[in-house]
């Protein structure tokens, strides 16, 4: 392996502890770790990093898909519910919750893999262009302290750093996993199978690595339809039984009458690098990633009439109450997703005094088609009258050129240009068959594209014995243009906008001595409002636009950070302390000053974050093999100002937990066996921004949890590997919306040439 001097924050040094390296040198909270391969990340800024090995991953997580990687991290969630989830797995971080999907950056070898046609659930960054086999280390920089980076980045940025090859090598690997989940009136088991392969080699000046995986995975339930023991009419339809009396998210009693959106998925990845040393100091690559995802969403009736059927619709009584079932309330399914992407490199690394790079990616919706019936099943099984939403030719791209100047030992200035530009494309169409039928008429469509274009540069500068400050400028134009919101009839096209803001950054480091290490970092990122939040929402009867707003204001953040960092005989403590002032924060609220009220995106006047971050990583700890990873979060987050709800006033902010923690306790009996257990706990956190909902515990709620996981990895031999564990071993049931999976096994075996 080649070893590149990369600066990193010390938070990183832990990478070679776990693998029983020696230890990086410590400078000014900067770091030299080894590795075949360069990060995206900025390379000289002094905050807060962390990180983990391609070993750690293999050792400690039961890892299926990549955001796995991210589990035990300092102050990060991954929303992932089930195994693939590919539409609501977004990231959380330190100030912004899981409906704040915009206000973060995952990055795999610099490509981007956020998705920024929109911001919440439905709009999770890419994970399945980057599989569990690839990664080498996945770095994460928290906060928008980089002028590299644009507003996305106040959260935090991720970079997946994947394999590629010195010289030839193969790896083959097999899971299974089984879930049994018990819920409501749901008594199921989930299974779920995994198969992936890879080989990569380097010949002369060529190297090239490729990447297959299948899996093929049944998730648990979703979603639940209800009904309020409030809206019961009278009886005059059919007795059922098999009804589960519950409590909504405000503690009212409701009905819960079947399991929907159950999803068998079946997922399939692609992905191929190649790379030319163009020089023995300038490298271009290609990569091509292909994932295609076909799944099926079906609902179960907890509902039987008095002969044992079970009931999807019409007229039902329920303990002497009357309701009545739409066709659509048991919801079914059918996706097939087809994407595509493409990155392009040329990179200049001679450290010396002047290096560069080019950089260009797409991102491609190929085939995007979700169809869903109309009429009632289970009749809808068999075809009938349905819709098909059909996103084909959605996507975005990327441009980017940056130099590095080191003109002195004292200084090196990082500059670039980048160019972003987001398209949305959705129309939804009627069809006589919604499990093969042709579009019909147009129900309703949005369009529309979003670009950003920015300048930067930022100069770090060793300016006395134990001094570092990086300072740095950004000046960013946004424009969205060629928006249209449609319903079946009428058309609406909105007019372009623009608008240029400018982002300082500062970081300072000073090194009070060799094992102390003081850093603070101020930044100011501005959000750019996204396409759907601007577009996809709808026009009513008379032909005005609900449940939009084409003139949404960018959010705008000021976030800084105090830490303390000292380096021990066999790890790392850090105390990092956090502030957030976002102004106009874009979340979706009832506009109270207006009549009718408005419920759709809007402006939140402003939202105050503050916190303490501590982490500690060691290796060998009180016995030799005995490794360490644990974080303790706390946080005050709250909105004081928001004069369109003011209910909302002094509410914390949504999805944002008092507390979190992770622990990670792995014991390396051997070079061939380790044992891991690890935790992870969150607060009582709320949905609502005027923190309406204090039933986390229930569907559509947002709970507390505790899970335990574990894990044995053993290596048998020398070219295999075997491992066997659990996720959620208390089997916790908690709830972000959506119930997270249950006690889940997890089996793998590995081979390795």
């Amino acid at each position: 392996m080649k070893k590149l001097a990369l600066t990193l924050l010390a938070a990183a040094s832990q990478a070679a502890l776990a693998q029983g390296q020696d230890g990086p040198v410590k400078q000014l909270g900067t770091v030299t770790i080894t590795g075949n391969r360069p990060t995206s990340l900025p390379t000289q800024i002094p905050t807060t990093i962390e990180g983990i090995t391609r070993a750690e991953i293999e050792r400690s997580i039961n890892a299926t898909d990549s955001e796995d990687a991210l589990k035990y991290l300092p102050s990060l969630l991954v929303r992932k519910r089930y195994i693939g989830d590919y539409n609501h797995a977004v990231l959380s971080t330190r100030a912004s919750g899981t409906g704040n999907s915009a206000r973060s950056m995952v990055y795999a070898d610099g490509i981007l893999l956020s998705n920024y046609l929109g911001n919440g659930a439905s709009f999770a960054p890419r994970w399945g262009m980057v599989t569990p086999e690839e990664i080498e280390r996945v770095e994460v920089l928290y906060g928008p302290f980089s002028a590299a980076y644009g507003g996305n980045s106040v959260g935090a940025v991720v970079d997946y750093v994947t394999r590629m090859p010195n010289k030839f090598e193969a790896h083959a690997k097999f899971g299974f996993t089984h879930q049994p989940f018990e819920l409501y009136g749901t008594h199921e088991r989930y299974q779920g199978k995994q198969a992936s392969a890879s080989l990569g080699n380097r010949h002369g000046r060529w190297s090239w690595f490729i990447d297959v995986n299948r899996s093929d995975n049944e998730g648990q339930p979703l979603t639940f339809p209800t009904r309020y023991l409030s809206a019961g009419a009278a009886p005059g339809g059919v007795p059922v039984t098999g009804a589960v009396l519950g409590r909504d998210r405000t503690n009212r009693d409701w009905y819960l009458l079947g399991a929907g959106t159950q999803y068998r998925t079946v997922q399939d990845h692609l992905k191929a690098k190649i790379a030319y040393d163009i020089t023995p100091t300038i490298r271009a690559s290609y990569t091509l990633g292909l994932w295609q995802n076909d799944s099926e969403g079906r609902p179960t009736s907890y509902l039987q009439d008095g002969t044992g059927l079970p009931v999807y619709s019409g007229r039902i009584d329920i303990d002497g109450k009357g309701y009545t079932l739409g066709a659509t309330d048991f919801n079914a399914s059918n996706e097939e997703l087809r994407h595509l992407m493409h990155g392009l490199s040329v990179k200049s690394h001679s450290r010396g005094v002047f290096d560069w790079e080019l950089a260009a990616s797409l991102y491609d919706y190929d085939e995007d088609k979700l169809r869903a019936p109309t009429t009632a099943l289970p009749a809808a099984l068999n075809g009938g009258a349905g819709r098909i939403v059909n996103m084909a030719g959605t996507g975005w791209n990327t441009v980017a050129a940056k130099g590095i100047w080191r003109p002195e030992a004292a200084h090196v200035a990082e500059f670039g240009y980048q160019r972003e530009a987001y398209k949305l494309a959705s129309i939804e169409n009627a069809t006589a068959d919604w499990l093969g039928g042709a579009p019909a008429g147009r129900n309703q469509a949005f369009s529309g594209r979003t670009e950003t274009q920015a300048l930067w540069v930022q100069d770090t500068w060793r300016f006395a014995p134990g001094w570092k400050t990086v300072l740095g400028l950004r000046l960013e134009h946004w424009r969205a243009h060629e928006g249209r919101t449609s319903n079946a009839a009428t058309t609406v096209v909105h007019g372009e906008r623009s608008g240029t803001w400018v982002s300082p950054k500062a970081a300072l480091a000073w090194q009070v001595v060799p094992n102390w290490v003081l850093k603070a970092s101020a930044g100011r990122a501005v959000r750019m409002p996204t396409v759907s939040e601007l577009y996809q929402g709808g026009i009513s009867g008379s032909g005005t636009l609900i449940n939009n707003d084409p003139n949404l204001q960018p959010e705008r953040s000021w976030t800084g950070e105090l830490s303390a960092e000292r380096t021990l005989d066999k790890g790392l403590l850090r105390l990092t302390a956090f502030g957030e002032r976002t102004s106009d924060a874009l979340y979706s609220q009832t506009n109270v000053l207006v009549t009718p009220n408005v419920t759709n995106v809007q402006n939140v006047g402003r939202i105050e974050t503050k916190g303490l971050e501590l982490a500690y990583n060691a290796g060998d700890v009180v016995l030799t093999g005995l490794d360490l990873q644990s974080s303790a979060t706390w946080t005050d987050s709250e909105i004081t100002r928001n004069d369109k709800f003011p209910a909302s006033v002094g509410k914390w902010q949504p999805r944002i937990p008092r507390w979190r923690a992770t622990g990670v306790a792995t014991y390396r009996a051997s070079d061939q066996l380790a044992y891991t257990l690890a935790a992870r706990y969150s607060g009582r956190q709320f949905s609502t921004l005027d923190n309406s909902d204090p039933n986390g515990f229930a569907y559509q709620g947002a709970s507390k949890y505790f899970t335990v996981d574990a894990r044995v990895s053993w290596k048998p031999a020398k070219q295999w590997s075997l491992a066997v564990g659990v996720d959620n071993l208390n089997n916790y049931q908690y709830w972000n919306f959506h119930p997270y999976s249950q006690r889940t096994w997890v089996l793998e075996a590995r081979y390795d040439l």
